[in-house]
């Protein structure tokens, strides 16, 4: 399987450290790329459910693959998002090819694109901080919960489905939650003049354009590599959602993982890092 070439990538919504992070399929992903520029739109590692019991090595090696792009160079911005928001005290920190921000403007082709991971558009967010992380937690157990009931349909022959994804087409409010948002941040963006709005936050994968009586933008959405398995892909002038299918890694992986002797990833106490984060206060 051959590498693709791939101008910009943007990946949302990992969540490194919790029950429901498809890290082995992403890995594959990352593998299977040559990217010029990587941007990690907000909640990569979950640090609000990060525990020192569940870190597998899967989730370490897509750390390492990352830094990876990083040591060969290749521009790697990661944005904050609210799982991820211990980190916004280091904004605008640089090590080599790699940013750490809290929002990007920059120029895509021949437009200009804003991006940022989309938690400000978040009511509860804002306002009931405790009522967020309380749903993060029921989320990851959902998750947990489907992973058991898609193994058995798999033992009984049947296809395999996602029950936060009934749960939230069978009600009106996340619906309209998601619609409201996408709204929010293509009114934002064209008041202030940008061409394309990428954001993240609600595992939502969509590209689509916005009009307002304030004029027209494109609005993109990564997605997730919890439900989801998606990215952004822009090249040769095209967007496009990137949707992983098993199918398409029935190859060995054309890559070694990266030796823990070469690689400086292994040098870093990742359990202990995200443990201090977590326990410091933010500000």
């Amino acid at each position: 399987m051959n590498k693709r070439d791939v101008d910009l990538v943007v990946l949302s919504d990992i969540h490194l450290g919790t029950y429901g992070c498809h890290a082995k399929e992403l890995l594959r992903y990352l593998k299977s790329i040559k990217p010029k520029q990587i941007l990690l739109n907000g909640d990569i590692i979950d640090i609000w459910q990060f525990s020192k019991r569940y870190w597998p090595e899967s989730h370490m090696k897509v750390v390492r693959k990352i830094l990876k792009f990083v040591a060969d160079g290749i521009p790697v911005i990661y944005l904050t998002g609210n799982h991820d928001e211990m980190l916004r005290k280091f904004t605008d920190f640089r090590l080599g090819s790699l940013t750490l921000t809290d929002k990007l403007s920059l120029r895509v082709g021949k437009k200009r694109a804003w991006v940022f991971h989309g938690d400000i558009f978040d009511v509860t967010m804002q306002h009931a901080k405790w009522l967020a992380r309380l749903g993060a937690i029921g989320y990851d157990s959902l998750i947990l919960l489907n992973s058991v009931v898609n193994w058995m349909l798999i033992k009984l022959g049947r296809e395999k489905m996602s029950l936060s994804k009934r749960i939230k087409n069978s009600i009106k409010n996340a619906v309209k939650f998601i619609n409201d948002f996408e709204i929010a941040a293509a009114t934002l963006a064209i008041e202030k003049g940008y061409h394309y709005v990428i954001c993240g936050h609600i595992h939502q994968p969509e590209i689509r354009t916005i009009e307002t009586e304030k004029g027209t933008v494109t609005y993109l959405n990564s997605g997730d590599w919890v439900e989801n398995l998606t990215a952004l892909e822009f090249h040769r002038g095209a967007w496009q959602i990137y949707r992983y299918q098993a199918a398409d890694y029935s190859t060995v992986d054309q890559e070694p993982d990266v030796s823990e002797n070469d690689d400086l990833s292994n040098k870093l106490d990742i359990r202990r890092l995200l443990d201090l984060l977590k326990s410091e206060p933010v500000g």
